[in-house]
């Protein structure tokens, strides 16, 4: 830029030279013949200033001579940097290089272009560049706000599908510059385009990969989660079964001493309802029924069952807040939740040693958010014990499944917690060290206004019915269902059995006198239990509904909590339970 703008004056300087020397010895030959008859008789001053004057002119010439060299240089060099320029854009195979006027239609066309795109120049310069886009990209406006978007913010860039000549689809990364002239005004768009189809392939081959990786790791998973469950089921199973024969085999010797393996029977019932409920909880498909509640009220009132739980050598400390939040909780999970963790940490103190429980209300912020926490307020319960602690290998896995590293341990302790805790939108965190014990703490999200109710569980005699009050009961499963028909009509009710919806539609209609429907969620031949009990409300509003279930996915469970003003008893259920929860729903308004 420099040479260019000295170039202009070096020529009008050499003009001005060679102007100046010729009106100069115009002027001296004029003056020299207007004294003297002829040049030759001028005195030497004359000779002088026309030699001066000649060598003016001279200079003027070289200088002119000179400055046109240069510009012709300057040219030469302009030509030669634009045909590079152009070889190298006509020479670069892996990217579409072209220029489009402001209304958006070629106007240069490179080889990477003509590669990538399919199309030559004749067939391609003076057309529009939507012509790229695929249909759905056009129908939708695409490439006009390309434009808009490039000759607002200065640039355009994207990574999507593009259309070749021959109609085949490639992914590509496109990027719109405007260009402008030195008034502002816009004279069109430069255009670079990228074929990434091969990278947007290994992505995608990587992800599949990933995902492959993924479902390996869940089926391992699942099959140490499924060996687990058959082991525990199989030793329970081995003591139920073997409880009935000796049961089955004195009596038919006459023989009515059975009292003890009836005992190992319902010891072993019991811990298979149990393992089956602990599955849930780490599966979240427990359904949970969330009360108001006070920590403080509730770990107060656990502190007899945790000292006759955990024995003499530790020595149990609580300490809680004062002005402690309500929560919404299942209160006995959450005892179950306490207890799991007191049990543990009994067994990281086999010599004795403390444990405390504290409480306080406490903030969660965006920091936990990575954790699958949402920010806000909580209630703290904070379990700490000062045994031998955690390696950080162990660490990783205490919410496993089966995982343990007790002799006799079910593996299922934490899992559940972590199960509880997470279903009622909470979070729990463990923190420890080797030698430095261990800190599980759980938390549960604040409830702005608790129902002023307190909690009681003090126990009741076995309420009867009357041959007054009809039990209407839906369940698919022969055995379960005698099993429930039986129970009733031990307590004193009036009872009717179906095996599905439709059978129950039928009884319905025949018998007028149905007060309560017991069924069960999950039924055969695509009715479930919500969808009967609905249609009989419809029919009948006046009857009451009480729900069962071994586990219900979404029919009367969202977000593991029960439907409002739903009624459920979850199998396997006793014959006191059933006997309190009918009368409950029965009495209710």
């Amino acid at each position: 830029m420099r040479k260019e703008s000295r170039t202009p004056r070096a020529v009008w300087l050499s003009i001005v030279l060679m102007a100046m020397s010729c009106v100069g010895l115009a002027g001296l030959s004029l003056y020299a013949i207007s004294i003297y008859e002829t040049m030759a008789q001028a005195p030497a001053f004359a000779w002088v200033a026309a030699a001066l004057g000649l060598f003016v002119m001279a200079l003027g010439t070289g200088l002119l001579l000179h400055a046109i060299r240069q510009m012709q240089r300057s040219s030469d060099a302009r030509q030669r940097s634009e045909e590079e320029f152009h070889l190298l854009v006509a020479g670069v195979t892996d990217y579409a290089i072209y220029m489009l006027d402001p209304g958006g239609r070629v106007t240069t066309w490179n080889a990477g272009a003509e590669r990538i795109k399919g199309y030559s120049a004749a067939e391609i310069v003076g057309q529009h560049f939507s012509l790229f886009f695929t249909p759905e990209d056009r129908a939708a406006g695409v490439p006009v706000r390309a434009l808009e978007t490039a000759a607002r913010e200065g640039r355009y860039e994207a990574e999507a599908e593009r259309v070749r000549k021959d109609g085949t689809r490639f992914w590509a990364n496109v990027v719109l510059n405007p260009l402008r002239d030195p008034a502002g005004r816009l004279r069109g768009y430069a255009k670079v385009t990228r074929d990434i189809s091969e990278r947007v392939r290994r992505q995608l081959a990587l992800e599949q990969t990933q995902a492959a990786l993924a479902q390996s790791q869940k089926m391992e998973g699942l099959g140490q989660l499924t060996g687990g469950i058959a082991h525990d089921f199989n030793n329970l199973l081995t003591v139920i079964r073997g409880s009935i024969d000796m049961v089955e085999r004195r009596l038919r010797a006459g023989d009515k001493d059975i009292t003890r393996f009836i005992e190992a029977a319902r010891r072993g019932a019991d811990r298979a309802a149990n393992l089956t409920k602990s599955l849930l909880a780490f599966a979240r498909r427990q359904p949970l029924e969330p009360k108001p509640l006070e920590p403080n009220r509730l770990v107060a009132g656990m502190a007899e069952l945790l000292r006759r739980t955990l024995g003499e050598g530790i020595s149990i400390e609580t300490v809680l807040a004062g002005g402690l939040w309500w929560v919404a909780a299942d209160p006995n999970q959450l005892e179950n939740a306490i207890l799991n963790v007191a049990i543990n940490a009994r067994d990281a103190m086999p010599g004795g040693g403390k444990l405390t429980i504290e409480t306080s209300n406490s903030h969660l912020d965006e920091a936990y958010e990575n954790e699958g926490v949402t920010p806000g307020q909580y209630v703290l319960i904070a379990v700490s014990d000062n045994g031998g602690g955690m390696s950080a290998a162990v660490l990783s896995k205490v919410f496993e499944p089966f995982y343990t590293t007790k002799a006799e341990g079910t593996g299922l302790g934490l899992s559940q917690v972590y199960g509880f805790v997470k279903q009622s939108n909470g979070h729990v965190k463990i923190y420890s060290e080797p030698g430095t014990g261990t800190t599980v703490k759980i938390y549960l999200p604040r409830l702005e206004a608790p129902a002023a109710a307190e909690i009681a569980r003090t126990a009741r005699a076995v309420p009867k019915g009357s041959k007054q009050e009809t039990i209407l009961v839906v369940e698919d499963d022969e055995d379960v269902r005698g099993f429930a028909i039986d129970i009733l009509a031990e307590l004193g009710y009036r009872v009717l059995g179906a095996a599905d919806a439709r059978s129950a539609l039928a009884g319905l209609e025949k018998e007028p006198a149905v007060d309560l429907l017991f069924t069960d969620v999950v039924l055969p031949d695509g009715v479930n239990g919500r969808q009967l009990a609905n249609e009989v409300l419809r029919l009948r509003p006046e009857i009451k509904v009480l729900f069962t279930t071994g586990y219900a996915r979404n029919a009367i469970v969202h977000h593991g909590r029960l439907d409002p003003g739903v009624e459920l008893i979850v199998k396997p259920y006793t014959q006191p339970d059933l006997a309190r929860r009918i009368r409950k729903v029965l009495d209710s308004a």
